[in-house]
Parts: structure tokens; sequence; C-alpha cells
């Protein structure tokens, strides 16, 4: 498939055709704000998928966005609207992450979907009072990497390996990455080292899959309760100083405006399938 098709596969009425939509890390925040603005674009015979460790305000979601579609539909297989599957899983704990994966091997074969777009949003800070000395506990720093590392790899497998390569469809990876991935930041040796190691993961899913369209996206420093431990609980001090200047100096991104920026993105379908793009670069 080649970059700028996306017209393709549209619905003909401004929604994407019948698409099967997974957004990890979906109950708050950036992933809240995304799948909300994804609902509406997911045309006829859609399946919005939701998973987070949350399982309140993801149900909250889900209740929200349950009918979005054409049809007004509340979710049940029997209509043409958007269903909404929200699933409470803790993708750091291996049952977590097995469910999940049990789940999306469930649902994503069984339907003609037009369109596979996954998200992978979910993801931690880590501990960053520590300086890369004070990490010495390989429990702390494994169960780490199994979040932000190993659940991403192994949904995205799954997820392509469910879906399938179908005839006239189209499969979309999304990274959300950070400028972390590129750049490292003291007392953050885990979070960086995390985003790098996911940003590589997927250049190489790129590589060796030239039919899926991947994308890193950077969504900017957001105002989120991860930006509120950036600035309250980093052991740099300057490093401090600086998340607390960008929330001071107003320099902080609505969560809507950067999934605007990024819906644009799949909407265009432009980006180098394995291109690392941040905010600021749109």
């Amino acid at each position: 498939m080649e970059p700028g098709s996306a017209g393709s596969a549209g619905s003909g009425n401004g929604r994407w055709a019948a698409t099967a939509c997974v957004v990890t890390g979906a109950s708050r925040g950036f992933g809240r704000s995304l799948a909300r603005l994804l609902a509406p674009r997911l045309g006829p015979g859609s399946l919005l998928v939701l998973l987070a460790r949350s399982a309140e305000p993801l149900a909250e979601l889900a209740d929200e966005l349950r009918g979005t579609g054409s049809t007004g539909s509340t979710g049940g297989s029997g209509g043409t609207g958007l269903r909404v599957l929200s699933l409470t899983a803790d993708l750091g704990c291996e049952d977590g992450l097995r469910r999940a994966i049990a789940a999306l091997r469930e649902v994503l074969p069984t339907e003609p979907f037009g369109r596979l777009i996954l998200v992978n949003n979910a993801g931690s800070l880590g501990d960053v009072s520590k300086s890369f000395l004070d990490l010495t506990d390989p429990d702390e720093i494994n169960a780490y990497l199994a979040f932000n590392v190993t659940s991403a790899l192994c949904l995205t497998s799954t997820a392509l390996q469910a879906f399938g390569r179908r005839p006239g469809s189209r499969r979309t990876v999304v990274n959300i990455s950070s400028l972390c991935a590129l750049k490292p930041f003291r007392s953050w040796a885990l979070y960086c080292s995390g985003k790098a190691a996911r940003e590589m993961m997927f250049q190489v899913l790129a590589l060796e899959e030239p039919d899926v369209r991947v994308l890193s996206y950077a969504p900017g420093p957001l105002d989120t309760d991860m930006q509120l431990l950036a600035r309250t609980e980093t052991g740099d001090p300057e490093m401090r100083r600086y998340f607390q200047s960008l929330q001071e100096s107003s320099k902080l991104i609505d969560c809507t405006v950067s999934a605007q920026k990024l819906v644009k993105l799949l909407e265009e379908d432009t980006f180098q399938s394995g291109a690392h793009v941040d905010f600021y670069d749109i």
C-alpha cells in the first residue's frame, strides 16, 4: 500500500471503512482523548477495543463511546454502529497481558474488517527520583520493561497475526513515543531506555513488514498526571526545574490538541513507515 491512499478505504461519509481499532492506556490522559477522537471516525461495522488497568474510568469511557456509530448502536453485535469492548488488564503482569492477548485473538479474526489500527499508548514513567546508580533492583527494572516494552511487542505481534493479511485491507501500528526515545534525560534512565527500545522495535517491524504502516508519534509535553510526577518527583534538580517551568509558563499541551494531530497523521497517511514524528513537526 502506498502512503497517501487513505481515501480509498473510506466509507464515503467521512468515516473510515469497517475498522478494528485498539487503544491501550485508554482510561485517562492522551489515550482517553485519542479514543474520543477516533470513535466518530470509525465507520459502520467497526470495533473499538479499549485496554487499561483502571476499571471504573475505562467503563465510563466505553459507555460514553457506545453509540458513536451511525446507527446509534449500544455496542451489540447485531447493529451496524460502533461496537466498544473495554478490557481491564494490567499489561505489566503476565496474567493481564495473556488475557489481553486472548481477547485480541478472539475478536480480530471474526469480522470482515477492512482496516486495523493499533495504538500502543500504555506506559509508565518509572521511579524518576532515582539516578542511574540507584537502579540496582532487577525486579524493579524487569517489571518496568515488562509493562513498557514486552507488552507492546506481544500485543502488536498478536494483533497483526490475528488480523492477518486480507485482500484490500490496511494495517497501521502506532507507538506513542517521546523525545526521550532520542535524547537522554537525567533521572529518567528507565523511561528513556523503554522509549528508545520501543522506537527501535517498531522500526524493525516497519522493515520486516512493508505492508504494515508503522508510526512512532511523540505527543509533546502533555498536561497529565505523568507530567505532575515529572515536576515533583524527578531526582535531578535541574530537570525538575525544567519540568516545573513548562507548567508555570503554560507550555504544556492539552491531550486533545495533541491527539488531533495524530488523527490528522492517520487520515493523511503520508508518513514514512517507521518514522518518528513529533508534535512540533506538524
